[in-house]
C-alpha cells in the first residue's frame, strides 16, 4: 500500500490552548530539562571517574543515565520550542523520525532496567555465583541485547506506521508524534495495525513489568532470613529500582496496553515517562544511596577541585 502525500506537514496541538498556561509550561519544563541534564550528567561522571564504573549496578545506571538524556532529548526540546511558537507544525519526515528515536531509546531505557533488576536479583539470590554471571563482558552483551531490543521495538512501531496513508487531516492531538495519535488521522482501516501496535509496545511494558515484579519478589522472599543490617541494606537498593520501575511503567502501560484509542489524559500520562521519569531517577537513585553520595562527594569536592574554585574567589 503506497503512503498518500496529500500530508506533508503535521500540525502539533500540545498541551494547551491557553497561551498562558503554555509559558508557565515552558518555564517549568525548562527547569525540568535543566534538572535532568545536571543530575543524569552528574551520575554519569561520577560513575565513570570513580571505582562504581567496575561494579554491574552503576555500570548498569551509567548507562540508564545516558539513556535518559538520550530519550527525552527526542521529546523536551520540540516541545518547548511549541510551547513559544504561534504554530506548532513538524514536516512529515521530521515526525518519524521523532516517533522512531522516541522509542528506540525508551525501549532501551525498559531493557536496562530489567538488567539492573537481574542485577539485583543474582546479587542477593546468587551472592556465589555474582563475580561470574556479572562479568563485564556479560554485562557488555546485556547492554548490547538492549539497545538490539529497542531497535527492532523502535523498528517495528515505525514500520507499523509509515506505510500508513494520511490524507487529512492532519492535527495531532499530541505534543510529540506517537503511535496511537497518528493512527487517528489515518485514512483507512487501522484495527489490524492497533492490535499490532498493542502487541509491540502494550505487551512488552506489561511483560516487563511482570518480570519486574516477579524478580523483585524473589528478592523479598530471599531476603527474610537476612539479618536486620544486610535486609535493610537489600531493601533501601531495591526500593530505589521499583521507584524508577513504578513511575515508568504505569503511566505506559496505561497508554499502550488498551485498544487503540487516544484520550486527552495521554498527554498528562506520556509526560511521566518522557519527563518526569527521567528528571527523578537521578534524585532517586543518589538521595538513597551511600555509594552513590560518597562517589558524589569524591568527585565533586575533590582537594584539586576545591583548589581550582578558590582561585576564581
Amino acid at each position: 500500500m503506497e503512503r498518500s502525500n496529500n500530508v506533508t506537514v503535521f500540525i502539533l496541538l500540545g498541551l494547551s490552548q491557553n497561551r498562558n498556561i503554555e509559558i508557565l509550561c515552558f518555564v517549568f519544563f525548562l527547569f525540568c530539562y535543566i534538572g535532568i541534564w545536571t543530575g543524569n550528567t552528574l551520575i554519569m561522571i561520577s560513575i565513570t571517574c570513580t571505582q562504581l564504573i567496575d561494579q554491574p549496578m552503576y555500570f548498569f545506571l551509567n548507562y540508564l543515565s545516558l539513556s535518559d538524556l538520550c530519550y527525552t532529548s527526542t521529546v523536551t526540546p520540540k516541545l518547548m520550542t511549541d510551547l513559544l511558537a504561534e504554530r506548532k507544525t513538524t514536516s512529515y519526515t521530521n515526525c518519524m523520525v521523532q516517533l522512531f528515536t522516541t522509542h528506540f531509546f525508551g525501549g532501551i531505557e525498559i531493557f536496562i532496567l530489567m538488567g539492573m533488576a537481574y542485577d539485583r536479583y543474582v546479587a542477593i539470590c546468587k551472592p556465589l555465583h555474582y563475580t561470574v554471571i556479572m562479568s563485564r563482558q556479560n554485562c557488555n552483551a546485556i547492554i548490547l541485547a538492549c539497545s538490539v531490543g529497542g531497535f527492532v521495538h523502535s523498528t517495528s512501531q515505525l514500520l507499523l506506521t509509515v506505510f500508513l496513508p494520511f490524507c487529512g487531516p492532519n492535527e495531532i492531538d499530541h505534543y510529540f508524534c506517537d503511535v496511537y495519535p497518528l493512527l487517528k488521522l489515518a485514512c483507512s482501516d487501522t484495527r489490524t495495525v492497533g492490535v499490532l501496535v498493542i502487541v509491540n509496545s502494550g505487551l512488552i511494558s506489561l511483560v516487563t513489568f511482570v518480570v519486574l515484579v516477579f524478580s523483585y519478589f524473589l528478592i523479598l522472599y530471599t531476603i527474610r532470613s537476612y539479618s536486620a543490617e544486610s535486609r535493610s541494606k537489600a531493601l533501601s537498593t531495591c526500593s530505589s529500582h521499583i521507584t524508577v520501575v513504578v513511575l515508568y511503567f504505569a503511566p505506559a502501560m496505561f497508554v499502550y496496553i488498551r485498544p487503540a484509542t487516544t484520550f486527552p489524559e495521554d498527554k498528562v500520562f506520556a509526560l511521566f515517562y518522557t519527563i518526569i521519569a527521567p528528571m527523578f531517577n537521578p534524585l532517586i537513585y543518589t538521595l538513597r544511596n551511600v555509594e552513590m553520595k560518597n562517589a558524589l562527594r569524591k568527585i565533586w569536592c575533590h582537594p584539586t577541585l576545591l583548589k581550582t574554585k578558590s582561585l576564581f574567589w
